[in-house]
């Protein structure tokens, strides 16, 4: 017999002898723990402010099933062989809504597969990266310089943008904290402006009457921030 198929043969009945039911049961167990964990963060650091599909409801029936996919490779050669095949015919029918489902979802991947291959330290060194990271992320957020409130659009006659540039930079610096000058364009002796501002000092009612007695304006739109992302 060749040495090569030798070798494969004995290392899929080692495999084989190893896999009783009660480790099958750990790692079922360790890839559904790790499951909820990541369910629990990315409620505690995403759902509240983001406007996704709460992929996190899967989370545990995508872990257990990527455990148990796995496991049943490494005891089957001809099923490890027809895996890229039978996936084929997968597609996901719930859109990916927002980047953060991506990363939550293949951190559940990474998981499930170290379960399967029963490297549960490496599940914890993982998942205390991914808080740390997470903590990290929700901390830069926090710094005023990095976070941008929202977009100030307003349009004006060429003449009355002229008049009243003085005024409305005045008026902007006054009740925000900072603010930027993005673009300016001119059509039909209308010229349209657009600011990116934070730090709002009052509220957007408040403002847009205050601005209006600055400068004649004929139409104005705040948009604030949407709230999602990681908080």
């Amino acid at each position: 017999m060749d040495i090569g198929l030798f070798r494969v043969l004995e290392d899929f009945q080692s495999i084989q002898t190893r896999m009783d039911p009660s480790l099958f049961m750990t790692a079922i167990l360790a890839a559904l723990v790790a499951s909820f964990a990541a369910s629990a963060m990315y409620r505690f650091f995403y759902e509240s402010r983001g406007t996704g599909s709460q992929v996190h409801r899967a989370f545990p029936l995508l872990g257990i099933s990527i455990t148990t996919l796995f496991i049943g490779i490494q005891t089957s050669i001809p099923l490890s062989l027809g895996l890229l095949g039978a996936l084929s015919i997968i597609r996901f029918r719930t859109p990916i809504k927002e980047p953060e489902e991506i990363g939550f979802i293949m951190l559940v991947v990474a998981a499930s597969i170290s379960a399967a291959t029963f490297n549960f330290r490496y599940i914890v060194i993982l998942y205390a990266l991914a808080l740390m990271s997470l903590f990290l992320i929700r901390g830069v957020r926090t710094f005023k310089f990095l976070k941008r409130d929202g977009v100030l659009v307003m349009t004006l006659a060429d003449s009355d943008a002229l008049n009243s540039k003085e005024g409305i930079s005045k008026y902007l610096q006054e009740n925000m904290r900072r603010n930027s000058l993005e673009s300016s364009s001119s059509r039909d002796g209308v010229t349209s402006m657009q600011w990116t501002f934070s730090g709002l000092k009052s509220d957007v009612a408040d403002f847009q009457a205050g601005l209006r007695k600055v400068a004649p304006v004929q139409s104005m739109n705040v948009f604030l921030d949407r709230p999602g992302g990681i908080r």
